[in-house]
Formats: C-alpha cells, sequence, structure tokens
C-alpha cells in the first residue's frame, strides 16, 4: 500500500521544498518509487531542486487541472538527476508551472482542488508508486486542508521564531481535527547556539506532537542555494544523517 505523506509549513522560507527534496532522494535510497508533487501553484519551486528549468518541463500540474492531459502525462522521470545512490528506486517529479501566465490564471481563477484527490490516486496506480510526497502551498486553504485530510502523513515545517510557532498550533489542530493518522514537526534553520535537545523537548512540550528532527542552520545548505538536492550532493554531511533519520522515522 503506497503511502502518502504530505510535506507542509504554515508560512514561506522554512525549507519546506528542500525538505520535500531530500525525503524524496533518502526515499529513492532506499530502493523505493516516489512521486514528489509540487502543489505550491501559486508559488512553485521544488522543480529548480531537480534541476528542470521552464524549457524542460513540458505538461504540467497545471495542464492536468485544468482538464487539458491525464496527471501521469505530467510526471517527469528524475531519478538520473540524482545520481547512482537513488539508481535501486525510482523518483517521478510532477511540477506545477513557472510560466508568468498561468500562476496568474490560477490566482485570477482558481481551480477544482477535488481533481488533485483523483490525480493523487491516479499517480499512485499508474507510475505503481511506493510512496507519493506532497509539497504543499503555505499556509491554510482548500489544497492545503485536501494535502492533509488524505495524508497517511504529515510533515510540519516549523523555525524557531514566534510566527511560526503560532501558526503551527492552527495547523497541529487542524490536524487533528482532519484525523491525520501521523504527524511529525521538523524543526528547521536552527541556530548553532541552540541545544538541539532542548528545542525538541520544548517543541514537543508545547504542541504535544513528536519533533522528528532538528535540523541546525547550515552555511554549506545555504551557499548550495537549491541548486541540488543538499543529501546528494553532501552524502557525509551531519544534516544528510539527519534527513536520512529523518525519512526511515517517517516511513516507520
Amino acid at each position: 500500500m503506497a503511502r502518502i505523506i504530505s510535506v507542509h509549513s504554515f508560512r514561506g522560507g522554512t525549507g519546506k521544498s528542500n525538505t520535500s527534496a531530500n525525503l524524496t532522494f533518502q526515499a529513492a535510497k532506499k530502493g523505493l518509487r516516489v512521486g514528489v508533487v509540487d502543489t505550491d501553484i501559486q508559488s512553485p519551486g521544488i522543480h529548480v531542486l531537480f534541476g528542470i528549468d521552464e524549457q524542460d518541463m513540458g505538461k504540467s500540474l497545471n495542464d492536468y487541472l485544468w482538464g487539458k492531459c491525464d496527471i501521469e502525462e505530467t510526471a517527469h522521470d528524475v531519478t538520473a538527476v540524482l545520481g547512482p545512490e537513488a539508481a535501486n528506486g525510482k523518483v517521478f517529479l510532477i511540477p506545477s508551472s513557472i510560466k508568468a501566465g498561468e500562476i496568474a490564471r490560477v490566482i485570477r481563477e482558481g481551480y477544482d482542488v477535488g481533481l488533485l484527490n483523483d490525480g493523487f490516486h491516479s499517480l499512485i496506480e499508474k507510475l505503481k508508486l511506493d510512496v507519493l510526497i506532497i509539497d504543499t502551498h503555505p499556509g491554510l486553504n482548500e489544497e492545503t486542508l485536501l494535502s492533509i485530510a488524505i495524508s497517511d502523513v504529515l510533515v510540519l515545517i516549523l523555525r524557531p521564531d514566534q510566527q511560526d510557532y503560532q501558526g503551527t498550533s492552527v495547523t497541529v489542530e487542524v490536524a487533528r481535527k482532519l484525523d491525520v493518522p501521523k504527524m511529525y514537526l521538523v524543526v528547521n534553520k536552527v541556530p548553532e547556539l541552540f541545544n538541539p535537545a532542548d528545542v525538541k523537548a520544548r517543541v514537543e512540550k508545547t504542541y504535544n506532537c513528536e519533533v522528528a528532527a532538528v535540523i541546525p542552520h547550515s552555511d554549506d545548505l545555504m551557499t548550495l542555494a537549491s541548486s541540488g538536492v543538499f543529501s546528494m550532493k553532501y552524502p557525509d554531511h551531519p544534516v544528510s544523517e539527519i534527513y536520512t533519520n529523518l525519512v526511515n522515522r517517517v516511513l516507520s
């Protein structure tokens, strides 16, 4: 049975897409067939991490939502981009369009959110996926609520920041009302002067929810500047080890 994992944050800039990409890579390393969908249609970006630009993109999630194609036609096999470590698995990226006109159309006209549910399950069936990772739009809207509601696992990303703490509290409450089977918190971009164990204990006490990872601020990650998947580029880095442990926890 395929597992649906939504990666979400209440605010932008938390490192949500980087986390989604690293979870995808780590799952492929385990020999799994993974689909990753960029449902942040108003501000897409995860395609950059997988080396896809506008000329390479072809069909996107937007084309499916507007009835131009089946959703599996929007899937890009990016396994080769992830190098030999991912070769035992398979990775399919379903990007959202980065064309200004199509983004403007989404903002102006919206789309039938119900199609996403059908599309997710179609991807799992047609691509024979073991895992579907949904990189969501920040905040809470109709699309996000759907993604959370159908998830087997919800991964919530937050920074050690008061605005993030407040917004995450709302999201945790909503997820519990939607009866998400498993929910984990990931505290990202933690300053080095903070004690990770103290951060973990404080956040778990605040939300009564397991913190699956505390990821420190990394100059190496900042320097990479989304030009690739971090744990592929730096396999021996301490942050990459954290991502390895995170995917093991999420898939357990």
